[in-house]
């Protein structure tokens, strides 16, 4: 029995696609959950029409999170951490901070998308990753400097 999965199911598929069960999973898990539908012309035009705007909702995500990559990759950034007279840094810089000093130059980042595996508690240069979509990485270079 061909049936078309409106959710993700795990082990079965994901949702959108048509695929063939056998017809007591379908009769019996698939459709009283409301997990799947039966696989009639109409139910595939209408998932044909739903595939082909979720992937253009998805190019358009992806071409943004390409022009948000331009941006930040094209702007280092500098920020200052307080440092006693042994070296020894008071504080750190963290990923909340990166999101404010980027909000500050126009760029609006979620701080969980900033990859940071620990707050940076030295000073120099540091490559930091940032995660704008699922295909599409940044790496943005941050300067820490004494102040």
């Amino acid at each position: 029995m061909d049936v078309i999965l409106l959710k993700d199911v795990e082990k079965v598929g994901a949702g959108g696609s048509v695929i063939q069960v056998r017809p007591g999973f379908a009769r019996n898990y698939l459709f009283p959950r409301g997990l799947a539908a039966a696989a009639t012309p109409q139910q595939l035009k209408a998932v044909e029409a739903q595939q082909q705007l979720r992937s253009r909702q998805q190019q358009r995500q992806r071409e943004e999170a390409d022009a948000l990559k331009q941006a930040i990759e094209g702007r280092p950034l500098t920020l200052t951490l307080q440092v006693g007279a042994d070296g020894k840094s008071f504080g750190s810089v963290t990923a909340r901070d990166l999101t404010e000093a980027l909000t500050r130059q126009g760029v609006t980042i979620a701080k969980h998308d900033i990859q940071l595996k620990q707050p940076i508690k030295t000073l120099g240069a540091h490559e930091i990753p940032i995660r704008l979509h699922p295909d599409v990485t940044a790496v943005m270079t941050l300067t820490v400097v004494k102040g």
